[in-house]
């Protein structure tokens, strides 16, 4: 045996080892990491407004805290509002469900000639094995969603506070990761920090504008509709559609049909038929177009990033895809040479073909009556043929070309 053979297997399965430990500890903190990304790109979002009350004389931690503040009432407002009426919402189709069931129980008789009574319905609802189990599994369910919701709180705290110390210590952060790096390379990061920092700004400016734009187009139905708490909608509309992906838009539209229902059936209809054409139309034609101007990026490049971030990380990976592929992008550009292009009309798609050899003849055989109908003494132009361009002279009427003609002897 080799004595190299046994050192040779140990670090074999030295290897091994490190690689499926290295993969045990990446699953398992596949959640931290994916939060820390999420983090990093909210300290990205508000870092525009910490530098400026930083650069007016507040600490920056003290900035970082006011603008968490800032959004932490806001977004409690918001679930507030909504909770109120839903509650209210909630309570008042309690108090009417008698009516609606003595109105369905009417059109069913009416439609399909039976005799059903509220009575009857009460009793077989009442008395039915799906309602039984149906209460059943939602008091055996009660468990598992209150450790889901507490689970639920716990991540948004680990969210928030790494989010708080990024945004916090974003000078400190950035002079940490420009000392391992040559003075040549410290600017071109720094260049591409703050790159990152107005694209993940925009990326928000776009959404807040989509926002907007979906929350009036979906108040002025409602409006039209005579839904009540339109304006409150709207603004749940918008804003869950937009920062909510994947199921935002359907969470948001479920809660208008809802509050549709309680006025009129055919309302909630109209209200899913808006939902599902208005989001269409935002996918394909609002959203990149507004990704496109305000972070930089190519319509089909931010459509493809979303899709890819949904493969990935799932809602997640589709909320941070954009932003994360322009910061992508900015860094690229802080490293990557660019050179100018000399061949314009190729690129460009404008490139003039030479004529072929049929185009030619047909040009020669068009030309050749007026050739003939010419004098002896006058020389037709015509434009070279092939064989004959790099320097040939053309020949004369004659039929010789002059570097065919022998000179005369000399008789002196």
């Amino acid at each position: 045996m080799p004595r190299w053979l046994p050192r040779a297997m140990v670090m074999a399965l030295a290897l091994v080892a490190v690689f499926q430990l290295g993969t045990w500890a990446f699953h398992q903190l596949t959640s931290l990491l994916i939060n820390i990304l999420i983090a990093f790109f909210l300290a990205l979002a508000v870092e525009p407004a910490v530098s400026w009350m930083a650069a007016r004389g507040m600490r920056r931690g003290l900035a970082t805290a006011a603008v968490f503040l800032g959004l932490l009432v806001a977004s409690a407002g918001f679930v507030t509002l909504l909770g109120s009426m839903l509650a209210g919402q909630i309570v008042d189709m309690v108090e009417d469900f008698p009516e609606y069931l003595d109105s369905v129980i009417s059109w069913t008789n009416e439609t399909f000639h039976t005799d059903l009574s509220r009575l009857e319905v009460q009793d077989s609802l009442v008395h039915s094995d799906w309602l039984r189990r149906y209460v059943q599994n939602s008091a055996t369910g009660v468990l598992d969603i209150s450790a889901q919701v507490l689970g639920g709180l716990f991540q948004l705290l680990t969210l928030t506070l790494f989010a708080f110390y990024f945004a916090a210590d974003g000078p400190r952060l950035r002079r940490a990761l420009c000392s391992v790096l040559p003075p040549a390379r410290q600017a071109e990061v720094l260049r591409a920090w703050e790159i990152a920092v107005d694209k993940t700004g925009g990326y928000l400016y776009s959404r807040g504008l989509m926002a907007l734009i979906s929350g009036v187009a979906h108040y002025v139905l409602l409006q039209w509709l005579g839904v009540p708490y339109a304006p409150a909608l709207a603004v749940w509309v918008g804003l869950v559609s937009q920062f909510i992906p994947t199921i935002g838009t359907y969470l948001a539209g479920a809660l208008a049909m809802l509050i549709a229902f309680t006025v009129d059936p055919w309302y909630a209809l109209w209200v899913l038929g808006f939902v599902v054409v208005y989001q269409q139309f935002e996918n394909y034609m609002l959203q990149p177009k507004l990704t496109a101007k305000t972070v930089d990026i190519h319509p089909a490049v931010a459509f493809g990033s979303v899709i890819a971030g949904t493969a990935l990380l799932g809602a997640v990976g589709a909320l941070i895809a954009i932003p994360a592929v322009a910061t992508l992008q900015a860094f690229l550009g802080a490293y990557v040479r660019r050179y100018d292009v000399h061949d314009e009309a190729r690129v460009s798609g404008h490139r003039r073909r030479a004529p072929g050899p049929v185009l030619l003849r047909v040009r020669k055989a068009l030309r050749l009556p007026n050739e003939e109908t010419a004098g002896p003494d006058v020389i037709t132009p015509s434009e070279p043929l092939p064989g004959e361009e790099g320097g040939a002279t053309r020949a004369e009427p004659g039929g010789e070309r002059p570097e065919d003609r022998e000179d005369p002897p000399d008789r002196t």
